[in-house]
């Protein structure tokens, strides 16, 4: 996300925690604009479990947003999709899944995660 961001960002972060009841700490480097909000819940606690989930789906769009992105160096992840699709035009997934077409065609590499799961292509 833009460095200028990040104060609004982390305002959001704390807005958010408060009002899903979540802890949420911001770790790692985000001076150069690369928050990595770590949302904290007891184990076991499935309630805490979705309330965590549901500010984390908030946390994401609230990045795309503030003109960031839903993953700046990780990768995206299960946990993520939803926030790549909404961030990233329908062309832009369709041609990443072009690409994972064109160098994995048996979808050997991480199966189950590809971005053919993406419900509009």
């Amino acid at each position: 996300m833009p460095r200028s961001s990040v104060p609004q960002m982390l305002a959001r972060t704390e807005e958010i925690g408060r009002r899903h009841g979540v802890r949420i700490a911001t770790i790692a480097h985000a001076g150069d604009g690369n928050l990595h909000p770590l949302l904290i819940t007891p184990p076991g606690d499935d309630a805490a479990r979705a309330a965590a989930q549901a500010a984390f789906d908030e946390l994401l769009r609230a990045a795309i947003d503030l003109r960031g992105t839903v993953t700046g160096e990780h990768g995206v992840g299960l946990l993520k999709r939803g926030g790549m699709q909404r961030e990233l035009p329908l062309g832009v997934r369709a041609m990443q899944h072009a690409v994972k077409q064109a160098l994995d065609p048996l979808n050997l590499f991480n199966p189950g995660k590809v971005i053919g799961d993406d419900p509009d292509l």
